[in-house]
Protein backbone atom coordinates (compact mmCIF):
# COMPACT_ATOMS: atom_id res chain seq x y z
CA UNK A 1 0.00 0.00 0.00
CA UNK A 2 1.99 3.07 -1.09
CA UNK A 3 0.62 6.14 -0.40
CA UNK A 4 2.41 9.39 -1.82
CA UNK A 5 1.03 12.70 0.03
CA UNK A 6 0.94 16.31 -2.22
CA UNK A 7 1.91 19.25 -0.87
CA UNK A 8 3.63 22.65 -0.59
CA UNK A 9 4.74 25.48 2.07
CA UNK A 10 2.01 27.66 -0.19
CA UNK A 11 -0.62 27.74 -2.42
CA UNK A 12 -1.19 28.49 -5.99
CA UNK A 13 1.47 26.13 -7.61
CA UNK A 14 -0.72 23.31 -8.86
CA UNK A 15 -0.38 20.76 -6.26
CA UNK A 16 -4.35 19.43 -6.69
CA UNK A 17 -4.06 19.33 -10.46
CA UNK A 18 -0.54 17.36 -10.09
CA UNK A 19 -1.97 14.95 -7.71
CA UNK A 20 -4.89 13.87 -10.36
CA UNK A 21 -2.63 13.64 -12.84
CA UNK A 22 -0.13 11.80 -10.66
CA UNK A 23 -2.96 9.49 -10.30
CA UNK A 24 -4.45 9.02 -13.66
CA UNK A 25 -0.74 8.12 -14.51
CA UNK A 26 -0.38 5.23 -12.07
CA UNK A 27 -3.56 4.22 -12.99
CA UNK A 28 -2.99 4.05 -16.54
CA UNK A 29 0.66 1.83 -15.84
CA UNK A 30 -2.52 -0.43 -14.00
CA UNK A 31 -2.09 0.56 -10.62
CA UNK A 32 -5.48 0.51 -8.49
CA UNK A 33 -5.48 4.40 -7.33
CA UNK A 34 -7.00 5.69 -4.84
CA UNK A 35 -7.02 9.85 -4.59
CA UNK A 36 -7.89 11.05 -1.14
CA UNK A 37 -8.75 14.77 -0.70
CA UNK A 38 -7.68 16.07 2.63
CA UNK A 39 -8.32 20.22 1.54
CA UNK A 40 -11.76 21.77 2.81
CA UNK A 41 -11.38 23.40 -1.05
CA UNK A 42 -12.60 19.85 -1.95
CA UNK A 43 -11.38 20.41 -5.43
CA UNK A 44 -9.75 16.76 -6.23
CA UNK A 45 -13.13 15.48 -7.35
CA UNK A 46 -13.70 17.95 -9.92
CA UNK A 47 -10.54 16.56 -12.11
CA UNK A 48 -12.23 12.68 -11.87
CA UNK A 49 -15.49 14.16 -13.44
CA UNK A 50 -17.94 14.40 -9.91
CA UNK A 51 -20.56 16.63 -10.70
CA UNK A 52 -19.76 20.23 -8.98
CA UNK A 53 -23.44 19.40 -7.30
CA UNK A 54 -21.94 16.06 -5.33
CA UNK A 55 -21.13 17.34 -2.22
CA UNK A 56 -20.47 13.67 -0.55
CA UNK A 57 -17.29 13.10 1.25
CA UNK A 58 -15.73 11.95 4.52
CA UNK A 59 -14.77 14.42 6.87
CA UNK A 60 -18.49 14.72 7.88
CA UNK A 61 -18.72 11.06 7.99
CA UNK A 62 -15.59 10.70 10.12
CA UNK A 63 -17.83 11.98 12.88
CA UNK A 64 -20.49 8.95 12.72
CA UNK A 65 -18.05 6.05 11.34
CA UNK A 66 -14.36 5.11 12.11
CA UNK A 67 -14.17 3.38 8.64
CA UNK A 68 -14.06 6.68 5.97
CA UNK A 69 -14.09 3.85 2.93
CA UNK A 70 -17.51 3.87 2.69
CA UNK A 71 -17.38 7.69 1.43
CA UNK A 72 -15.43 5.95 -1.80
CA UNK A 73 -16.64 7.03 -5.07
CA UNK A 74 -15.91 5.15 -8.30
CA UNK A 75 -14.60 7.34 -11.70
CA UNK A 76 -14.08 4.35 -13.68
CA UNK A 77 -11.11 2.40 -14.77
CA UNK A 78 -8.42 1.91 -11.98
CA UNK A 79 -9.25 5.23 -10.11
CA UNK A 80 -11.53 5.82 -7.24
CA UNK A 81 -12.37 9.10 -4.51
CA UNK A 82 -12.52 10.07 -1.76
CA UNK A 83 -13.79 13.71 -1.70
CA UNK A 84 -13.39 15.86 1.34
CA UNK A 85 -16.78 16.79 0.64
CA UNK A 86 -19.00 20.19 1.75
CA UNK A 87 -18.84 20.50 5.23
CA UNK A 88 -20.25 23.28 7.59
CA UNK A 89 -17.46 25.20 9.49
CA UNK A 90 -18.26 23.91 13.01
CA UNK A 91 -17.46 19.68 11.13
CA UNK A 92 -13.87 21.21 9.43
CA UNK A 93 -12.96 22.25 12.96
CA UNK A 94 -14.14 19.26 14.71
CA UNK A 95 -12.38 17.04 12.19
CA UNK A 96 -8.92 18.97 12.67
CA UNK A 97 -9.31 19.19 16.28
CA UNK A 98 -9.44 14.88 16.19
CA UNK A 99 -6.61 14.93 13.94
CA UNK A 100 -4.91 17.04 16.01
CA UNK A 101 -5.56 15.69 19.76
CA UNK A 102 -6.38 11.77 18.91
CA UNK A 103 -2.93 10.01 17.86
CA UNK A 104 -5.05 7.28 16.10
CA UNK A 105 -7.94 9.25 14.16
CA UNK A 106 -6.00 8.89 11.05
CA UNK A 107 -5.17 5.75 11.25
CA UNK A 108 -8.58 4.17 11.91
CA UNK A 109 -10.40 6.39 9.60
CA UNK A 110 -8.05 5.00 6.66
CA UNK A 111 -7.30 1.37 8.29
CA UNK A 112 -9.69 -0.25 5.14
CA UNK A 113 -8.05 1.24 2.40
CA UNK A 114 -4.44 1.32 4.12
CA UNK A 115 -4.70 -2.39 4.26
CA UNK A 116 -6.08 -3.25 0.74
CA UNK A 117 -3.50 -5.35 -1.30
CA UNK A 118 -1.55 -3.35 -4.14
CA UNK A 119 -4.03 -0.20 -3.65
CA UNK A 120 -1.55 2.50 -4.43
CA UNK A 121 -2.89 5.96 -2.56
CA UNK A 122 -2.37 9.32 -4.10
CA UNK A 123 -3.07 12.36 -0.84
CA UNK A 124 -3.49 15.68 -1.84
CA UNK A 125 -3.22 18.83 1.07
CA UNK A 126 -3.48 21.88 1.83
CA UNK A 127 -0.61 23.99 1.52
CA UNK A 128 0.86 25.19 4.61
CA UNK A 129 2.08 22.81 8.45
CA UNK A 130 -2.36 21.86 8.33
CA UNK A 131 -3.40 19.23 10.87
CA UNK A 132 -3.63 16.52 8.37
CA UNK A 133 -0.30 16.63 7.02
CA UNK A 134 1.02 16.25 10.20
CA UNK A 135 -1.17 13.53 11.12
CA UNK A 136 0.03 11.70 8.00
CA UNK A 137 4.02 11.81 9.01
CA UNK A 138 3.18 8.09 10.21
CA UNK A 139 1.64 6.09 7.53
CA UNK A 140 2.76 8.33 4.12
CA UNK A 141 5.62 6.09 2.22
CA UNK A 142 6.73 10.08 0.23
CA UNK A 143 6.07 13.53 -0.02
CA UNK A 144 5.57 15.01 -2.96
CA UNK A 145 6.31 18.75 -2.41
CA UNK A 146 5.77 20.88 -5.51
CA UNK A 147 7.16 24.12 -5.91
CA UNK A 148 6.96 26.93 -8.54
CA UNK A 149 9.64 28.60 -10.65
CA UNK A 150 9.35 31.54 -8.81
CA UNK A 151 11.39 33.45 -6.12
CA UNK A 152 8.50 32.82 -3.62
CA UNK A 153 8.88 29.05 -3.88
CA UNK A 154 12.75 29.47 -3.86
CA UNK A 155 12.38 31.56 -0.40
CA UNK A 156 10.77 29.08 1.03
CA UNK A 157 12.82 25.91 -0.06
CA UNK A 158 14.64 26.14 3.24
CA UNK A 159 11.60 25.26 5.21
CA UNK A 160 11.26 21.98 3.81
CA UNK A 161 15.02 20.94 3.63
CA UNK A 162 15.39 22.09 7.24
CA UNK A 163 12.19 20.25 8.28
CA UNK A 164 10.39 23.25 9.58
CA UNK A 165 7.39 22.81 7.69
CA UNK A 166 5.88 20.91 10.09
CA UNK A 167 8.45 20.99 13.20
CA UNK A 168 10.13 17.72 11.52
CA UNK A 169 10.51 15.06 8.76
CA UNK A 170 7.65 14.83 6.65
CA UNK A 171 8.09 11.00 6.48
CA UNK A 172 10.39 8.48 8.15
CA UNK A 173 10.07 6.00 5.56
CA UNK A 174 10.92 7.28 1.24
CA UNK A 175 11.49 11.05 2.51
CA UNK A 176 10.03 14.12 0.21
CA UNK A 177 11.07 14.68 -3.15
CA UNK A 178 10.28 18.16 -5.20
CA UNK A 179 9.03 18.67 -8.42
CA UNK A 180 9.11 22.14 -9.99
CA UNK A 181 5.91 22.94 -11.84
CA UNK A 182 4.56 25.61 -14.52
CA UNK A 183 8.59 26.33 -15.48
CA UNK A 184 8.34 28.89 -18.47
CA UNK A 185 11.77 29.00 -20.27
CA UNK A 186 10.28 32.05 -21.96
CA UNK A 187 10.98 33.95 -18.76
CA UNK A 188 14.31 34.72 -17.76
CA UNK A 189 13.43 34.69 -13.73
CA UNK A 190 12.02 31.25 -14.17
CA UNK A 191 14.65 29.88 -16.32
CA UNK A 192 16.98 31.04 -13.06
CA UNK A 193 15.05 29.38 -10.70
CA UNK A 194 14.78 26.13 -12.39
CA UNK A 195 18.28 26.00 -12.82
CA UNK A 196 19.09 27.09 -9.37
CA UNK A 197 17.07 24.76 -8.02
CA UNK A 198 18.13 21.68 -10.34
CA UNK A 199 21.89 22.09 -9.37
CA UNK A 200 20.47 22.66 -5.55
CA UNK A 201 17.88 19.69 -5.06
CA UNK A 202 19.74 17.27 -7.42
CA UNK A 203 18.28 13.75 -6.74
CA UNK A 204 15.94 15.01 -4.80
CA UNK A 205 14.46 16.90 -7.23
CA UNK A 206 12.48 14.12 -9.22
CA UNK A 207 10.86 16.52 -12.44
CA UNK A 208 10.24 19.74 -14.24
CA UNK A 209 6.52 20.18 -15.26
CA UNK A 210 6.81 22.99 -18.55
CA UNK A 211 3.95 25.62 -18.46
CA UNK A 212 1.62 24.25 -21.05
CA UNK A 213 -1.67 25.87 -21.41
CA UNK A 214 -3.40 22.70 -22.49
CA UNK A 215 -3.26 21.70 -18.43
CA UNK A 216 -6.24 24.39 -18.07
CA UNK A 217 -7.35 23.66 -20.72
CA UNK A 218 -7.60 19.93 -19.56
CA UNK A 219 -8.89 21.24 -15.77
CA UNK A 220 -11.77 22.66 -17.06
CA UNK A 221 -12.99 19.63 -19.38
CA UNK A 222 -12.22 17.40 -16.24
CA UNK A 223 -9.79 15.48 -17.94
CA UNK A 224 -6.08 13.58 -17.50
CA UNK A 225 -3.63 16.14 -19.26
CA UNK A 226 -2.55 12.98 -20.82
CA UNK A 227 -6.10 11.61 -22.33
CA UNK A 228 -6.83 15.70 -23.26
CA UNK A 229 -3.62 16.43 -25.06
CA UNK A 230 -1.27 13.11 -24.90
CA UNK A 231 1.53 14.66 -26.81
CA UNK A 232 1.95 18.03 -24.95
CA UNK A 233 4.99 19.26 -22.74
CA UNK A 234 2.98 18.23 -19.33
CA UNK A 235 1.96 15.23 -20.14
CA UNK A 236 5.24 13.66 -21.18
CA UNK A 237 6.76 15.55 -17.83
CA UNK A 238 4.28 14.31 -15.48
CA UNK A 239 4.26 10.87 -16.79
CA UNK A 240 8.15 10.96 -16.14
CA UNK A 241 7.91 12.19 -12.56
CA UNK A 242 5.07 9.46 -12.04
CA UNK A 243 7.07 6.83 -13.25
CA UNK A 244 10.05 7.99 -10.48
CA UNK A 245 8.06 7.59 -7.88
CA UNK A 246 6.94 4.09 -9.20
CA UNK A 247 10.43 3.57 -8.95
CA UNK A 248 11.02 4.88 -5.37
CA UNK A 249 8.08 3.27 -3.88
CA UNK A 250 8.57 -0.36 -6.09
CA UNK A 251 5.31 0.25 -7.14
CA UNK A 252 3.73 -3.36 -8.62
CA UNK A 253 1.74 -2.09 -11.96
CA UNK A 254 -1.02 -4.59 -12.95
CA UNK A 255 -3.19 -5.03 -9.81
CA UNK A 256 -6.36 -7.56 -9.26
CA UNK A 257 -9.76 -6.19 -8.90
CA UNK A 258 -10.71 -3.33 -6.31
CA UNK A 259 -14.39 -4.75 -5.03
CA UNK A 260 -16.09 -3.68 -1.48
CA UNK A 261 -16.18 -1.33 -0.43
CA UNK A 262 -16.49 1.36 -2.92
CA UNK A 263 -19.37 3.13 -3.55
CA UNK A 264 -20.95 3.73 -6.81
CA UNK A 265 -21.23 7.42 -7.90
Amino acid sequence: MPLVCVCSPKGGVGKTTLAANLAYTLARSGSKVLAIDFDVQNALRLHFGVPLSDGRGFVAKSAESPDWSQSILTTGGNIFVMPYGEVTEEQRVVFEDNLTKDPNFLARGLHTVLNYPGLVIVADFPPGPGPALKAMRDLADLHLVVMLADTASLSLLPQIENDRLIGGALNQRTGHYFVINQSDSRRHISRDVTAFMEQRLGDKLLGVINRDESVAEANASQQAIYDFSPVSAAAFDIELVSKRVAALLDIKVGGGEMHAPIRSR
